[in-house]
């Protein structure tokens, strides 16, 4: 489970949708470079690396290792992030499960999802699950 200082935003995703508007319109307004270190840390410390966290990413979002550098050098926002993905996985829908206690099928705020799409993959990542089955496949 990935956490975000309480002070940058505060996301309450009791909401099936996966929080009020208000709240996610402040997660999306995040610069992804607040993010991205502790997407990367959160794998760090459980001795995976920062090339998985990026390969991760690249496998979601389409992006490769220079441009998600672009985009934390940029000030490029997190949900600007998403929204400008090159091409966002089409086996992403494979993902499923729960981050921080909401079932991911449950979250009806498409760029929502997306963010908590890669939520889940980090989680995987950290908990030791091998990378060919963090990147589903619909074969």
């Amino acid at each position: 489970m990935l956490f975000y200082p309480e002070t940058w935003y505060t996301l309450h995703i009791d909401a099936p949708e996966g929080g009020t508007k208000m709240e996610t319109e402040k997660v999306y307004a995040m610069p992804f470079a607040k993010i991205y270190p502790m997407l990367v840390a959160k794998a760090v410390r459980k001795g995976r690396t920062q090339a998985e966290v990026d390969e991760i990413i690249g496998w979601l979002t389409g992006y490769g290792a220079p441009q998600i550098e672009a985009a934390v050098q940029n000030g490029t926002l997190y949900g600007d992030f998403f929204r400008d993905a090159p091409r966002l996985n089409p086996d992403r829908v494979l993902i499923k499960g729960s981050i921080c206690g909401v079932k991911l099928e449950s979250i009806e705020e498409p760029l929502m999802k997306e963010i908590r799409y890669l939520d889940k993959l980090v989680d995987e990542l950290a908990k030791g699950k091998v990378m060919e089955k963090i990147k589903r496949t619909n074969k």
